[in-house]
């Protein structure tokens, strides 16, 4: 079984906000694969279903944020879940937008959510999707960033990127973590955002 985990913050306040791509994956995860995120337990919205052969767990954590860990810890004791059948799905402020990286580890890179769920994983061996946001412009705050919406252009690269998420995830469910990396980490060649 595998844990698709989409981070973002609950309330319509941060809908479609750049920290919220989490998020707007698992929606077109639980879309494409015909998952119904109904049940309300584990401090989340989660979804029961299979992806292939596999049975999967949609998961939006409802804690905010910072405290994602919490969420992720109970979904992963309860269901008996492994680390690496925990795909964690996040906003990158250190990619373009719309660029796509799939990792199989690896530290918080400055990401809350992801410092509280390795915090509470007790590692940092899980695999990864990181959406590029794009680097928050001088002088602005980080919190007011990420927590901003994405440009009209940024969604011409946002969008497509969300749907590219999607299938990432069945390929790592069905093709393995290493095909996944091999097919889809590569730089993104779509119009420049001024």
């Amino acid at each position: 079984m595998y844990a698709i985990i989409g981070l973002g913050n609950p309330g319509m306040q941060y809908a479609a906000t750049r920290h919220n791509i989490g998020f707007e994956v698992i929606e077109r995860v639980a879309h494409d694969q015909g998952i119904s995120i109904t049940k309300r337990k584990h401090k989340a919205l989660l979804g029961e279903g299979t992806i292939g052969r596999e049975r999967v767990v949609l998961v939006q954590p409802q804690t905010y944020m910072n405290r994602s860990g919490e969420s992720v810890q109970e979904i992963v004791k309860w269901y008996k879940i492994p680390p690496a059948q925990v795909i964690v799905i996040y906003d990158d402020v250190s990619l373009e937008v719309g660029d796509l990286r799939i990792r199989g580890k690896g530290s918080a890179g400055g990401h809350n959510g992801m410092r509280s769920i390795i915090s509470h994983l007790g590692t940092e061996e899980f695999p990864r999707i990181r959406i590029g946001v794009g680097e928050k412009p001088p002088g602005w705050d980080l919190a007011d960033y990420v927590l901003g919406r994405f440009s009209k252009q940024e969604l011409e690269l946002i969008i497509p990127s969300i749907t590219l998420a999607s299938e990432v995830v069945e390929k790592i469910i069905s093709d393995g973590l290493q095909y996944a990396m091999n097919r889809y980490n590569q730089r993104r060649k779509g119009p420049a955002i001024e």
